[in-house]
Order: structure tokens, then sequence, then C-alpha cells
């Protein structure tokens, strides 16, 4: 079988809404760990976010067949971002999944993912499995409750582009990971029983809901929803984003000085936006903590 012969799953719920549906998503995430709702950034919107994700990671075409590039502070350089803050729609489903009214913004990514580059392994962005204290900038800002996956993939998600796959029901605290297989022993990807424990590359997993999305959706998942991409098997590149808030109650004590390109983007943010960057830490991928360093 081929990623083109991959079809969109029949499953006993629903998971797809509109925005007039929000507290529906807001239980089938709750129930199943993840929902998408249904074309809430307008078409001139997804637009102007195609060509900012091209403008910040590749403005020269430099990025070769197979590459791809994770931009971690995509917010601090896309002026067409910032456009989501004034966008009605867009804040609705935040402050609903945020369950809070008062916003402000955690972190952002774009990612570009050209013609052949490689699947992504299975993954849970949730740091908050090990006690101990932070060893990097995730273990510092990857612990919040709110759904950590708030993705726009602004060419669709579809298996041969490099789309989206979750594992449904992966979000609740005891899950033990899927059939046949066993979690790493920092219990953020999972591997097969009695093989290496290292972080899982295939899709021959129990489970797996593979996303078939278009451009203005909005894909979420919670916090703890183990994760993972196709190769992207067609000839055209793959753009996402996601632009992700928090209660601004939920402060972060960060071990790093507010980076430059942080203090300046916050310089730069609009005077009615402000109230956003309350609290914003920015992102240290290099920080370690000391253990780390020892």
């Amino acid at each position: 079988m081929t990623y083109a012969d991959i079809e969109k799953p029949a499953l006993p719920y629903r998971y797809e809404f509109g925005l007039d549906e929000l507290e529906a998503a807001q239980a089938c995430v709750d129930a199943h760990g993840f929902a998408v709702v249904k074309q809430v950034l307008s078409a001139e919107l997804v637009k102007e976010l195609q060509e900012s994700v091209l403008q910040v990671i590749d403005p020269d075409g430099a990025l070769g067949h197979g590459e791809s590039y994770t931009h971690t502070t995509f917010v601090e350089h896309s002026p067409a971002l910032w456009k989501l803050l004034d966008y009605e729609p867009y804040l609705r489903v935040q402050r609903l999944f945020c369950q809070a009214d008062e916003l402000t913004i955690h972190r952002s990514a774009a990612i570009l993912r050209n013609p052949g580059s490689s699947p992504l392994t299975w993954h849970s962005d949730w740091h908050g499995f090990s006690q101990g204290p932070p060893q990097n900038a995730g273990d510092v800002l990857n612990r919040g409750h709110w759904p950590s996956g708030r993705w726009f993939y602004l060419t669709g998600s579809y298996p041969e582009h490099g789309g989206l796959a979750v594992i449904e029901d992966s979000h609740v605290e005891d899950w033990a990971g899927p059939e046949g297989f066993a979690l790493t022993p920092d219990k953020r990807s999972f591997h097969p029983q009695g093989s290496e424990p290292k972080g899982y590359v295939g899709f021959d997993v129990p489970g797996i809901v593979p996303l078939f999305t278009e451009p203005g959706d909005q894909i979420i998942f919670a916090a703890r929803t183990y994760h993972a991409a196709f190769s992207n098997r067609t000839d055209q590149v793959r753009l996402s984003c996601g632009l992700g808030l928090r209660p601004r109650s939920y402060r972060i004590e960060a071990p790093w000085p507010l980076p430059e390109s942080a203090q300046a983007f916050i310089k730069a943010l609009p005077a009615r936006h402000q109230h956003f960057v309350e609290n914003y830490v920015g992102i240290d991928t290099e920080w370690r903590g000391l253990e780390m360093t020892a």
C-alpha cells in the first residue's frame, strides 16, 4: 500500500467541526485527544501565511530535495502571523481550548518540508513525564495542560503530502503505548516490543488516524497526544505553522535571558497587541540544565 492509497478513516465518532461547534470539538479533544476545526482561516490569511513561511525559512529557495526546516520563533519574524491576534475566529478557538479569556503568546513555529523529506518520528510534545529539573527549553515550555497542537497545514494535510497522523486516545495519563509496542524510557515515543528503545518511524501502528485537512483548517491535539508526519511523496512543498497561546495566568520563569529577537519582536508589536506578550519568554534552543552541562 502506498500513501496515496490511505483513505480517511471511518471512526465511530466525529472529529471534524465547524466554528459554530467549538464545544463539541473540545469534547472530542478531551475524549480522544484530537479534533479538526474547519475553515478557521480565510483564504487571504492562508495565502499571506504561505508566503511568510517561505520568506522566513527559505527566501532564496536554497533548501534542496528531501530537506526540511523547522523555525522555532516564527512569530518573531512574521508580521503575517500577527494578524491572527486581530482575527476573531482564530481567537475564539484559542480562548475555548485554553479555557481562558486572557491569553499570552506561548511559542510559535513554522515548518517547510520539501518533496522527498523524511517522515517524522512518533512523539508526544509533553515534557512533564520527568519530574526532575528542566534540562532543555522543551522541558520548560511544554508542561502546560492546554492543547500543544494547534497547527495550520497551510498546503493541506494529506498522507502523501507529508500530512499529520495522531493516535486516538493516546493523551490519557496512564496510556501504555500501542498494542505490540512499549514506551521509550522517557515516554516521549515508543518502539516495537523487544526492539531497541528508540523513537519509532512507521505507520503500522494500532490506533493511528491520518488527518485530511484543507489549508484553512486548524488541527488541534491534546498536550500528551502522540503524533507523527508522513514523508512528502509529492512534487509540492509542504508548509505549516502554529501560534500557541496559553492562559496569561500561567507564568513561566525562564532560565534564559529574553533573547534579542524576542526583545525586538515585543518592541515592534503594535500597542493593541502588547497584552499578548505579557510574560512572553521566547525560546533559547541552546539552553541546557545543570545536569546536562556537568
